[in-house]
This record gives C-alpha cells, structure tokens and sequence, in this order.
C-alpha cells in the first residue's frame, strides 16, 4: 500500500545509463518524480545534465536500464512521449515563419490532441505563459524572453503528465526569469516536473527535491536544503551574549546571526532534548529552536570540487 505522504513516482529511472564513443556519459541512475513534485537537476557542464533530461523526454534511448511513465516502459511504448511528456531542450525548437497562435496549434496537433480540442487547449497555454500580446505575432520577432516562454507553452498546450525543462531561464531578464519560476512552481503543482538550471535560487523556489550529477553519477538527492547534523538555529525571546552559550557544556561553539537569533554547534552526541532543557534550566528563554540547514550551494560547490564526502 503506497503511503499517502510519499506517492509512487509517475517517472521512475531504474539503473539508467548511455554510453557513446566508448564512455559512460551517464550511468546507473535510479530517480523518481510523482505528480505534484518537481525535480530539479544540477550539475556542471559536462555532468550528463541534458544527456539525462533527453532519455527522460523519449528522444534519446538509454544503453542500459529502463525509463518508467506510470509503470510502463517509455522506449517499449514510445508514443507514451508524444501524449504524456511535455520537453523544452535548451534552445526552443519554434518555426520563425509561424505566428505564437499557429505554432502552438501545429505542437498540440503533434501531441495528438484532438482537433475539436486544439484551439481551447492552445488558448489555456497561452493564457498561463502570459503569451497574450504576442499571440499573432510571427515568432521570429519576438525577444528571447518571449521566445523562452513560447518554448515552455508547447511544453505543456497538450496537458501532459509530466513536463521536462533544460534551462528554461537561460537568457531572461531578472523579471522575465521572476515570472517563469512563478509559472514553473504554478506547473509543478499540477505536473510532475523535470528542471534542469544552473540559476540555485531558482532549485531552492521552485523545487521539492534536488539532484546532483558529476562525472555522469548521481552524487546527491535529497530536498533542496539539507540539515546539518549537530547544527541548530536558536531565537530567544532577550538579547544573549557569547559567555553564556560557553556555559553550556554541549555547546561546542555558538555564532549570532542577528540580535535574537544565533547559529549553535553541538558537541558530538548531545540531544536536542537535553539542549532545550539546558536553555531552559540557564534562564535562556527561546521563540523558536530548529536544524541548521546547509545551503544548496554549499552541497554543489562540494560536489562540483570532488569534496563529495564532505557534502555526503
């Protein structure tokens, strides 16, 4: 029986790997995505990022393992890609010559979506990616940003199960890149959702859990702030000083972060239990008392570096 706080994956990666031209590109990779999560990957160039996003779309077949869509085997049933995969490759695949309205007609058509149903379906897209004023314009005029966003609107006109995205920011300004992670977080609730970034602060507003390759490995999953063993943040309700977090014997060091709130190493071993009534025992009043949390580019940089056993 499948637990209701962990829904089985509509997109499961069991042992996935390429090789080409005599090395692995990417290899053994196990990663699951349900619908209502979104996925972010990270890596440096050259990490398998796209080679990964592209089996996981249906265009590239994997050299070892399988792709799952709702159970069935995506390069066994290959028409699962056309109806339940939106993709949106690093550089949008649009026609110069066509307006944003016929464009996205001529992707929901590809799609299989029926033709009775084509105009509502593209109408909706073009509603949620903001592509109103652009709409009968020739798409070969239009910026890079509005481009970006006819690229994530053919991603998804025909509804899809799950929706796959390399870079989709790329090239944005800072309030075209604000509007499309607002409309990836919108997706993410309704999709299974693939991001594929370089921009963190986009993985950390946007994404449930993270995914790190280096070398073509998984090197880290996990949600997009981990919590740092030994390591609590403390808000006390008066100004404390430095001496009397020394006091404590399972403080190792303490640091403030502002005037109530202060970042607390723990000695090996100690317990939060133990921690909290030893606050309370030393007159120490708190608001709030909670794990530490590494930041996700504390993780990456570690990772990217080869420090993998310092991010582990």
């Amino acid at each position: 029986m499948n637990n209701p706080n962990h829904p089985a994956p509509l997109l499961q990666l069991d042992r996935v790997g390429r090789r080409a031209a005599g090395r692995d590109l990417v290899r053994d990779l196990n990663l699951g995505v349900a619908r209502g999560q979104t996925l972010g990957l990270l890596g440096v160039n050259g990490a398998g990022k796209t080679t990964t996003l592209r089996m996981i779309a249906g265009v590239l077949a994997p050299s070892a393992g399988r792709v799952l869509l709702g159970g069935e085997d995506l390069y066994e049933q290959p028409g699962l890609a056309r109806r339940r995969i939106g993709y949106l490759p690093e550089t949008p695949p649009l026609h110069a010559e066509l307006t944003t309205r016929e464009y996205l007609a001529f992707c929901a058509r590809l799609h299989g979506v029926a033709r009775g149903a084509v105009a509502s379906a593209v109408d909706r897209a073009i509603e949620r990616c903001d592509l109103g004023d652009v709409a009968p314009r020739l798409l070969g005029a239009l910026s890079k940003g509005y481009r970006q966003r006819v690229g994530v609107a053919q991603a998804i006109v025909h509804e899809p199960d799950l929706i796959v995205l390399d870079e989709p920011a790329s090239g944005l300004d800072p309030v075209q890149a604000l509007k499309l992670r607002e409309l990836v977080r919108s997706l993410g609730r309704e999709h299974a959702l693939v991001l594929s970034t370089h921009v963190l602060p986009d993985v950390a507003a946007c994404c449930d859990t993270v995914a790190i390759l280096h070398r073509g490995e998984l090197r880290h999953v996990g949600p997009a702030a981990e919590p740092v063993s030994d390591v609590v943040q403390v808000s006390v309700a008066r100004v404390v000083d430095a001496a009397q977090w020394s006091r404590l014997p399972m403080v190792a060091d303490a640091q403030a972060i502002d005037a109530t709130r202060w970042r607390v190493h723990l000695r090996a071993g100690a317990a939060l239990d133990d921690f909290a009534a030893a606050l309370v025992g030393a007159g120490i009043r708190i608001t709030e008392l909670r794990a530490d949390v590494a930041p996700l580019e504390t993780i990456f940089l570690s990772i990217a570096t080869g420090d993998v056993a310092e991010a582990a």
